[in-house]
């Protein structure tokens, strides 16, 4: 239940900024927070990510659907007694719920956060993306560290091979 909280926190919080940025922002209307690094945008994505696959929202729904699914399942299966791997998955989970709200009711995803990172623009994203980003972080790091307990397991502390 507690991962089903982060997730349902992760979309309230990315579907209030949304709320408030078509609200309140012309589309293309920009804030700047810290000039040349990061500004509110106001911006409107049909796509994927970097704007790729534009207009094809049926594929968007069926994989959204299918990884929502399978994000569930792992939450049920493989979480249990993995505090880093149920947050993992509940950021992803709220991350991928927060963006196909948008998908189904919008026919877009409302982007807003505008970063120049090191010079480079970036994409304009949102809290979902962020969410998503942050929780596949985290399973990479949970899967390093399993990994690591595995091979610990099998060649002990010194490194020798225990049968």
């Amino acid at each position: 239940m507690f991962y089903y909280l982060i997730a349902i926190f992760v979309i309230l919080l990315d579907q209030m900024t949304k709320w408030l940025i078509v609200k309140n922002m012309f589309f293309g209307e920009s804030i700047p927070i810290i000039d040349n690094v990061l500004y509110i945008t106001s911006h409107r994505n049909r796509g994927a990510a970097w704007g790729i696959l534009q207009g094809q929202m049926w594929l968007f729904y069926a994989i959204t659907i299918i990884v929502i699914a399978v994000i569930m399942y792992y939450l049920h299966k493989a979480a249990r007694g993995k505090r880093l791997l149920g947050i993992s998955l509940a950021l992803m989970l709220g991350g991928a719920i927060g963006n196909f709200i948008d998908r189904v009711f919008r026919k877009e995803v409302v982007d807003f956060i505008h970063t120049f990172i090191f010079g480079y623009n970036f994409p304009v994203f949102n809290i979902a993306d962020s969410s998503l980003v942050i929780g596949v972080a985290l399973l990479i790091i949970q899967m390093l560290l399993d990994e690591r307990g595995s091979k610990e397991k099998t060649y002990g502390e010194n490194g020798t091979h225990h049968s």
